[in-house]
């Protein structure tokens, strides 16, 4: 059975503006069908990364690939085939959502239903508003839904649920989930990381300009990052912790020593977002060789020291 290419290709991917290197030579793979996390703090070079993805700017060296095409050599064709979600809006605040939608569905040769599109982002009592007159989350809902009308096979969501409440952004989960069901591939970059873990397959961590880990997204970080942590606190009233893979067996263990339950005790699992900001503080101490990353791209970990 043959294989499908990646939505994306990236290798050696390097920009720099002047003397400053934005991205410092990172490569990663988004399988078809994929939602691929890009994570990283502010000024990491998750934006010029994505921008070079969508034909936006162009790179200072590397090969890019997305849906096959270089994206600085990418025609109208093949922007079609791409839904983008910006951080910032940019649509127009004199027409109503029903308009707006409409005149974005008329540039792509088989477009989504309006109707259907403004039923999936949950703005039905809000079709026939101008989109002036919405709150911010409102709007946020529209720039989703300009994003995913042309039906692409391709989609950036560029911090999507920023100003979402909670019900809103649980109810995008499902939204994106049922583009995930579809087929579209998905490259998304958020700061709520429990978004992440809840629709990422594989996520990569990038941080001043460079790829520090890649993988799946349980397996982020490494075994020893994902070691619970135990917290008690002992008959002296002092606070001890020790991580340990057999959590119960060392409570057990305690209790079996001190003959009493400790007054305070904590299992700790590490979330996703302790893994990361492990990885992204260890990051800042020196350069970094990433296992992970070199494992995903088939190489010896040495070519990306």
């Amino acid at each position: 059975m043959k294989l499908s290419p990646p939505a994306v290709r990236v290798r050696d991917l390097h920009k720099s503006y002047g003397n400053f290197e934005a991205l410092r030579g990172i490569s990663f793979d988004i399988e078809a069908g994929e939602t691929f996390a890009l994570l990283g703090p502010n000024g990491a070079g998750k934006s010029t990364a994505i921008e070079i993805l969508e034909g936006y700017r162009d790179r200072t060296a590397g090969e890019v690939r997305v849906l096959g095409v270089d994206p600085q050599r990418g025609g109208l064709a093949w922007k079609s085939r791409l839904g983008i979600v910006l951080q910032s809006t940019g649509e127009s605040g004199n027409v109503t959502v029903t308009e707006q939608l409409t005149h974005f569905a008329g540039l792509y040769p088989r477009p989504r239903r309006v109707a259907e599109v403004i039923e999936a982002v949950g703005l039905e009592s809000k079709a026939k508003t101008r989109i002036s007159k919405l709150s911010g989350g409102q709007r946020r809902r529209v720039d989703v839904a300009l994003g995913i009308i042309g039906r692409p096979e391709l989609l950036f969501l560029d911090e999507p649920t920023t100003g979402f409440d909670p019900e809103a952004r649980h109810q995008f989960w499902d939204l994106v989930r049922r583009l995930q069901a579809e087929g579209t591939s998905i490259l998304l970059t958020t700061h709520y990381l429990d978004e992440a873990a809840q629709l990422g397959d594989r996520a990569g961590v990038i941080n001043d300009g460079l790829l520090i880990d890649i993988g799946a997204i349980g397996e982020i970080g490494g075994a020893d990052a994902r070691v619970p942590l135990v917290r008690w606190r002992d008959a002296s009233g002092t606070f001890q912790e020790q991580r340990s893979d057999e959590p119960a067996r060392l409570v057990a263990a305690l209790v079996a020593a001190s003959g009493a339950e400790p007054t305070v005790l904590e299992v700790i699992r590490p979330s996703l977002e302790d893994i990361y900001l492990g990885l992204v503080q260890g990051s800042r101490s020196g350069p970094v060789t990433s296992v992970a990353t070199a494992a995903a791209l088939g190489k010896d970990p040495g070519v990306l020291a």
